[in-house]
């Protein structure tokens, strides 16, 4: 059995103080920890642990996933896989346990609550409370995911109660989804079990949910970066810090370690910011680590200073898994099938038919940092009995081609992608991960469509020039390393801007355009959805 001895100045995140000292480490434990008179001039903390995040949206498979985060100093994190669970159902759940299973990183899930997401759309799974018991019974289950069902909850509806009241038997933390939610529905949100939420939009509505018994993960993710407008809440109380959704071209440049540099920049100080990584959600999920403390397993960083957080040296169960930026472990990806219906789509396909010269239509507005949506309005020309787009004032065409089978598209419209000309895919779409298109060429975003649902991934079309992003693993998650899908991800931006796409995260932004549980106008395989009014909407008014 290795022993190994590391020295340097402490982060002692129990007692709030920084102590020059001596750590060993033997059999995953720490074993003693020695006060020293001088130490180098490097920190130890204990290993950071992501509370809550999607490894889907990574673009990575688990294991890929963990080559990236772990040498940024990721030792643990808390996943919920209800991204592959739409697609795949159990045996996506298993395929992400047996690809995690081969790397160091801690990988922990959370039974997911919504697979579904909601009764208003089709995915290609169903879980129910005989799932969600057999998970829980898991010990690498550390909760339900999280509830985003907030109407279900509020209408006590049988479907979801019955989930929170497994997870209540199995003495299991219950993770909450509420953007917006105030007043007595947060109240009724709250006392049906939910612990957690990362989806508080102001400082404000941060607070109120903490001191209703909330613990609140302020989320700094590629598409949705909260931090600085919940930095007034954060600093003055206890949190963590989420990364939510993380893109691979953002992963390969930081994961938790960013996070802290971004808090602390934000003035909060460093114990607080290191304490919203590590001893926070460790206690909160029962996670083992959190702190480095003689008996506890052994999960350790080492970084340059408490300012720029530049991690040196990465420590699980007291083995050094990786160094100066780089893993020590080699990935073994897994896959298991595309899950997607092929399609052979058209431009006449992605046009909606309307008579005389004009009608008024109901356009989605996107946000280039926010995972919600405008409802708008406004007229668009009608030419040989199909309704156009107007690129010109950035209102563009936007269809969702079934994942699961060969049905007619749902078509709409969408302003903020900016493109004056060609088109976007992606088969990565929360929930369900139908097949998303935005373009201003119908016969371009036809292109782009069809290769999606031949190889999964992302898909830039150009006048019929397709340059794709494959994702092997049910359409949502690479085999490739972390930077080469960056790469390719990387030089379908520049194409995009090309065409005139203005958002940082367009496929991302994209993905979230189906989320039927977040407000306020999406689109779903029946049709555009208000989630204000919980209904399907015709796109013509």
């Amino acid at each position: 059995m290795s022993r190994t001895v590391v020295e340097g100045q402490l982060v002692d995140v129990v007692n709030g103080k920084t102590v020059p000292s001596r750590v060993m480490m033997e059999g995953g434990k720490f074993t003693d920890i020695v006060t020293l008179e001088e130490a180098p001039m490097r920190y130890l903390l204990p290993g950071f642990i992501d509370s809550h995040i999607h490894i889907e949206s990574s673009q990575l498979c688990p294991s890929r996933f963990a080559e990236a985060a772990v040498p940024h100093g990721t030792t643990a994190v808390v996943s919920d896989p209800h991204e592959i669970a739409n697609v795949l159902g159990m045996s996506g759940i298993d395929l992400m346990l047996k690809d995690a299973s081969n790397v160091p990183l801690r990988i922990y899930l959370t039974a997911p609550s919504c697979v579904p997401a909601t009764p208003y759309e089709r995915s290609g799974a169903t879980i129910g409370v005989a799932e969600i018991e057999s998970m829980l019974k898991d010990p690498r289950f550390v909760g339900l995911g999280e509830v985003m069902d907030v109407q279900g909850v509020l209408n006590d509806d049988p479907r979801i109660i019955s989930k929170i009241k497994a997870a209540k038997v199995f003495w299991k933390g219950i993770d909450g989804h509420c953007p917006g939610l105030v007043g007595n529905d947060l109240v009724k949100y709250i006392n049906a079990g939910m612990r957690t939420d990362h989806e508080s939009l102001t400082s404000d509505e941060a607070e109120e949910k903490y001191f209703l018994g909330m613990w609140i993960q302020v989320r700094e993710g590629s598409a949705s970066q909260d931090l600085r407008a919940l930095m007034p809440f954060a600093k003055a109380h206890e949190c963590m810090l989420v990364s939510d959704d993380l893109r691979a071209r953002d992963l390969v440049n930081g994961h938790l370690d960013v996070l802290l540099r971004k808090a602390v920049a934000l003035g909060m100080a460093p114990m607080h910011a290191i304490r919203a990584v590590t001893a926070w959600p460790a206690w909160h999920y029962g996670l083992p680590g959190g702190s480095v403390v003689t008996g506890r397993t052994a999960d350790l960083v080492v970084v340059d200073d408490l300012k720029e957080f530049n991690v040196l040296e990465v420590y699980i169960a007291g083995e050094k898994v990786a160094e100066n930026g780089r893993p020590l472990f080699q990935a073994e990806p897994k896959t298991d099938g595309l899950g997607i219906v092929p399609r052979d789509l058209s431009g006449r396909d992605m046009l909606l038919p309307a008579e005389g010269e004009k009608v008024s239509v109901r356009v989605i507005g996107v946000f280039p940092d926010r995972i919600e949506s405008e409802g708008l309005i406004t007229d668009l020309p009608v030419s040989d009995g199909f309704i156009r787009a107007m690129p010109e004032q950035d209102i563009l065409h936007l269809a969702l081609a079934n994942r699961y089978a060969n049905e007619v598209p749902v078509l709409g419209f969408i302003k903020g992608f900016g493109l004056k000309r060609g088109a976007l895919a992606t088969s990565v779409a929360h929930d369900s991960h139908h097949l998303l298109a935005v373009g201003a060429s119908p016969e371009d975003m036809a292109a782009a469509l069809n290769a999606v649902s031949r190889s999964g991934g992302f898909a830039v079309c150009d006048g019929g020039k397709v340059s794709s992003l494959p994702l092997e693993v049910a359409g949502l998650m690479s085999i490739s390393p972390a930077a080469a899908v960056a790469k390719m991800e990387s030089d379908l931006l520049v194409a995009l801007a090309d065409m005139g796409c203005r958002l940082p995260a367009p496929f991302m932004t994209l993905s979230f355009q189906s989320l039927l549980v977040v407000p306020e106008l999406k689109i779903g395989d029946r049709g555009l959805f208000d989630t204000r009014r919980m209904e399907v909407v015709p796109p013509m008014l």
